[in-house]
């Protein structure tokens, strides 16, 4: 018998070239970042965070909402300001749609360029910002760089990672401890190219 008490996953969708351009600028991605840290915000308190005009961030909040990446908070809004949240739903984009479309590849190219922004501007806000010793010492930035895997074992890998996230992730009706705190996972994994003697010996090994 299904689990009754199970929380209902979120619905998914995938990003198709139309949707990826939709979300694929600069202002827009870091508006939908923001949405999704810190919940719901209207256009005022948005626009003061990225130091830009309401006007401006009323437009780009209506284009992320028009491709259903966010949605009107009805029960905090008013008749003088919307605000907005994200949409209730799991956004999945596949590389290997947009690799070789020379139509969509500008807006895959900013999409990504960003994206790594993104990840770069949080763990420099962490390490610059003062934490007690007790959370300073539970954070970590780390890479491990003796691994030598093949596509597969490196697509192993990462599902075992983001198994164990998954169970550290508490379901919707959890109830968090009083000393908790909202903690990002950002994980990248990717295979490198060999440069130096190794890569030129094996050169050498190849044109012998």
């Amino acid at each position: 018998m299904p689990d009754e008490t199970a929380p209902t996953p979120r619905p998914t969708r995938r990003i198709d070239a139309r949707t990826l351009r939709g979300l694929a600028h600069p202002l827009r991605m870091k508006i939908f970042e923001l949405l999704t840290l810190d919940g719901p915000a209207n256009a005022t308190g948005l626009a003061e965070r990225l130091g830009e005009s309401t006007g401006t961030v009323s437009w780009h909040l209506r284009h992320l909402a028009e491709h259903g990446f966010i949605e009107e908070d009805v029960e905090r809004g008013t008749k003088r300001e919307r605000w907005w949240r994200r949409a209730d739903i799991t956004n999945e984009l596949n590389t290997a749609d947009f690799r070789d479309d020379p139509a969509s590849r500008g807006a895959f190219d900013v999409y990504l360029n960003e994206l790594l922004h993104q990840f770069f501007d949080r763990v420099t806000t962490y390490i610059q910002e003062d934490w007690d010793d007790a959370w300073r010492s539970a954070g970590t930035v780390a890479d491990w760089l003796d691994l030598r895997l093949t596509p597969e074992q490196l697509k192993a890998l990462n599902a075992e990672l983001a198994a164990v996230v998954a169970r550290h992730t508490p379901g919707p009706d959890a109830e968090p401890g009083p000393d908790a705190l909202p903690v990002v996972v950002q994980l990248q994994s990717f295979p490198r190219k060999e440069r130096g003697p190794k890569e030129q010996g094996h050169k050498e090994r190849g044109s012998a």
